[in-house]
């Protein structure tokens, strides 16, 4: 159901993005640090963009299928200008990123940190899938607790949603990858 949900919703969602990006303070995209850029979706229009200017090298992906399937680059488009993509999908609207989804994203960015190259972490409006996993980086490397890590990610990207569900599975992650820290 939520997924029926979720691609009703998702071009009237999507227009309503772009809109306020136009006409409030909102951005597109917005640099967490040197190494994450957390973001909406990435369209074909901005690639040139994003691997000249953002340096990004790496793209994760928390769309559904269906939901890139006409405005963004596919994963040979993107390899295609030497950017490297890991989709990780989740349900519009109501999903949470798994702990498994959220241990290789943090990897994939991790990887690419160490290279000294950009990752785009986007969904569809970079507020709440994409926003779990740049929460979780932040988590794994300050060991930061997921309150902290989302008030950075909230002091650099306002419009950032993270429910509850979000909450509870970053502090799981957080257990699994801070606890021996803080013991």
């Amino acid at each position: 159901m939520a997924s029926v949900l979720a691609r009703t919703l998702f071009y009237p969602t999507l227009a309503y993005n772009v809109v306020m990006e136009k006409i409030t303070s909102r951005h597109w995209y917005n640099r967490v640090d040197p190494t994450v850029i957390l973001g909406a979706l990435p369209f074909r229009s901005m690639t040139e963009e994003l691997v000249q200017k953002e340096k990004v090298r790496g793209v994760i992906t928390m769309n559904e299928e269906y939901e890139t399937n006409y405005f963004c680059n596919s994963a040979e488009e993107w390899r295609a200008v030497g950017v490297d993509q890991i989709r990780l999908s989740t349900v519009d609207l109501t999903g949470v990123p798994s702990l498994e989804h959220i241990h290789k994203g943090v990897d994939f960015v991790l990887k690419h940190r160490e290279q000294g190259t950009s990752v785009y972490i986007h969904c569809k409006a970079g507020r709440s899938r994409s926003a779990t996993i740049a929460a979780a980086y932040l988590i794994r490397l300050h060991c930061w607790s997921p309150e902290e890590a989302c008030k950075v990610l909230a002091s650099v990207r306002p419009h950032v949603l993270i429910r509850s569900a979000h909450l509870e599975t970053l502090q799981e992650y957080y257990k699994q990858v801070c606890a021996s820290e803080s013991s």
